[in-house]
């Protein structure tokens, strides 16, 4: 929802959900952990009754644990966090988890494949962002691919049901990409968002068969 417009975040929000998306996912900036601010959790409680879409939350806040909380009364259904945006991950993902909603990492283009290792077994979704987070727009790193890959296959090799998501800058060819290397969740902004409304079930589309 970051490249929507956010004078209605409403109508877009309804426009994606008809336009096939099945997911909103809501980037949260603090302008301290990434270097731009956007919404918190107010916004997020304005949203929710536009759409029975899960609400998928990824939290760029630092420090993450006394916020989480209020992210689920707002109506999160899958709260992702950043390693370095606490001091005990382990027990932050243990605090959404208690709370019923499905937990996630975000794994920075500077972050190691190796932040999964201990906290595999309380995760439902890994992030890889192929971007440095804080704004949309950027181009997709290609490093990341092989992160991608890597993280597929400590999924699979513990055998747990996990979706690999990838953010940052997805368009129709990096989207073929990422699926190859092992993604199953494609996150975009701007590839959706481009155009009237009327465009935005060709831009998923699109997104599906790059």
């Amino acid at each position: 929802m970051l490249a929507a417009d956010f004078a209605c975040l409403g109508e877009e929000i309804r426009a994606v959900t008809e336009a096939g998306a099945d997911y909103i996912h809501l980037d949260v900036m603090d302008g301290h952990f990434v270097p731009n601010l956007s919404f918190g959790p107010d916004v997020i409680k304005a949203m929710r009754p536009h759409t029975k879409l899960p609400f998928d939350v990824h939290l760029m806040i630092g420090p993450v644990d006394p916020y989480i909380g209020d992210f689920v009364a707002a109506g999160a259904d899958i709260i992702t966090v950043h390693p370095e945006a606490g001091a005990h991950v382990h027990g932050t993902l243990q605090q959404i988890r208690k709370a019923g909603k499905k937990a996630g990492i975000a794994l920075n283009p500077g972050t190691p494949v190796e932040a999964l290792d201990n906290v595999l077994d309380l995760l439902d979704l890994v992030l890889v962002m192929t971007v440095n987070p804080g704004f949309g727009g950027q181009a997709f790193i290609d490093s990341q691919l092989a992160k991608i890959s890597t993280t597929r296959e400590r999924i699979e090799k513990r055998g747990l049901e996990i979706d690999l998501s990838v953010d940052g800058g997805i368009k129709p060819e990096t989207a073929r990409r990422a699926i190859d290397a092992g993604a199953n969740v494609l996150v975009a902004g701007t590839a959706v968002f481009r155009g009237e409304e009327d465009s935005y079930a060709k831009n998923i589309a699109r997104l599906r068969r790059p």
